[in-house]
């Protein structure tokens, strides 16, 4: 946590110290009001916070680029826990389908699919950069 975190911190939590001092002079009918005074904060706290981390990480990769390094992978561990879990999701319907379907051969071929699925989307940040071409494709075909 920077100091500029820690500072909206501590100004957040004097917010909050004096919303709670004035819903106790005010009386409970202000009570919606104050609250959402104090969440309008907490939402502009945290938009200030996401913008600045947005725009360090664009430095970060424009950086990146400008090097002609490879630009930091955008994937985190949520993005895989989540893609994780909804194979697993997916899955069990398939796996249902291609039983009653074709049965242990079905069975075996959506498991074989979901397993390529969830090994391409692991490996896909890892394997080589190759360079685009000269005319901004990226394959070899020329089309």
């Amino acid at each position: 946590m920077d100091t500029r975190d820690s500072a909206r911190t501590d100004e957040l939590k004097n917010e909050l110290d004096a919303t709670l001092h004035a819903r106790r002079e005010l009386g409970t009918e202000y009570e919606s009001a104050l609250i959402e005074s104090f969440l309008g904060k907490v939402e502009q706290s945290l938009d200030a916070s996401v913008d600045r981390r947005v725009r360090r990480r664009l430095a970060e990769q424009r950086v990146a680029v400008a090097r002609g390094e490879r630009a930091p992978a955008a994937e985190g561990f949520g993005e895989r826990f989540g893609f994780g879990i909804i194979s697993l999701i997916v899955a069990v319907p398939l796996s249902a389908i291609a039983a009653h379907q074709a049965h242990l051969e079905g069975l075996i071929v959506t498991w074989l699919g979901i397993v390529g699925v969830n090994a391409v989307h692991a490996f896909r940040g890892r394997l080589p950069h190759r360079p685009a071409d000269s005319d901004g494709n990226d394959d070899n075909n020329g089309f």
